[in-house]
């Protein structure tokens, strides 16, 4: 994006969605929906692309991945081996697939979002396209409901009543105050989903508009001050575009694996409660000893 022009006096309409065709209180059209799409079609271009099988060499050396096709199988597999087995146990299978797309979808919606987009689609729309989708709270909230449904839906068929019943810990009444804050933390779970990555990759995005304003206002104050000011600032830029990509590979892992953990909850109550159960009895035999 061109963050100079963007950022102006104020840097907030750099990182905003530009509403671009609205019914009522809806907006039907926008740059993150379109943004949004895209990132979508990204991911399934890229995924196929990833894991197309080699036309020459013997049936093991066409299935043997190499450059980017390795690249992913390694993410992926690192996902699956770190981040969900851990989490989710035997249920790992299960619920793969759905943290490889969180992880791919947000990481292609954070990386669209630092390309210079803005100078790039002005000649060829009636309007510029650009934007970070996953700094809107809209988009990370929705995600983040993706994420509590999951853990609800599921926890409710893997472990069924007893999923709830596991809300109500400890005697009456306090079993009802404890399963109301459970509820809440369910609640607040799905919250810290979404201010976390909104959070995050909103930040950024302003700290540029604002760090690039500075050359417009020195510029006014004179060419040789506004060249003093632009070095640093233009270093110092880049430098914070670099952290951006690490941000946005990092965001995209948080979101990843909160998910798992916090669906590896839902899902795995019994193996909490014998590990319980294990540890009471541990303390019971030390007791008599």
């Amino acid at each position: 994006m061109n963050y100079l022009l963007a950022a102006g006096n104020n840097p907030l309409p750099h990182v905003l969605d530009h509403p671009r065709h609205q019914e009522g209180m809806f907006t039907l059209w926008s740059n993150h929906i379109i943004m949004l799409i895209a990132a979508g079609i990204l991911v399934c271009l890229v995924m196929r692309l990833a894991v197309r099988r080699k036309r020459t060499g013997d049936e093991v050396d066409q299935l043997t991945p190499s450059g980017f096709g390795n690249a992913v199988e390694g993410i992926c597999q690192f996902i699956r081996d770190f981040v969900a087995r851990p989490n989710l146990g035997e249920h790992t299978d299960r619920f793969i697939p759905y943290l490889w797309t969180c992880f791919f979808f947000i990481l292609s919606c954070n990386l669209l979002g630092l390309l210079p987009l803005e100078p790039l689609t002005k000649p060829f729309f009636d309007y510029p396209v650009y934007g970070t989708a996953t700094a809107n709270p809209l988009v990370t909230g929705t995600l983040a409901i993706c994420t509590l449904l999951m853990i609800v839906v599921n926890g409710l068929r893997i472990n069924g009543m007893d999923y709830v019943k596991h809300f109500f810990m400890g005697p009456f009444p306090i079993n009802l105050l404890i399963a109301f804050l459970e509820v809440v933390g369910l609640i607040v779970k799905a919250a810290a989903l979404m201010i976390r990555l909104a959070a995050n990759m909103t930040a950024g995005h302003i700290l540029l508009a604002v760090l690039l304003s500075f050359i417009g206002m020195a510029g006014k104050a004179g060419a040789g001050v506004g060249f003093f000011v632009a070095v640093p600032t233009v270093i110092g830029s880049v430098a914070i575009n670099m952290l951006e990509i690490f941000v946005a590979f990092l965001q995209a892992f948080i979101f990843t694996f909160l998910s798992a953990v916090f669906i590896g909850q839902a899902v795995n109550i019994h193996h909490d409660d014998h590990h319980e159960e294990h540890d009471e009895g541990t303390a019971e035999s030390v007791a008599h000893r």
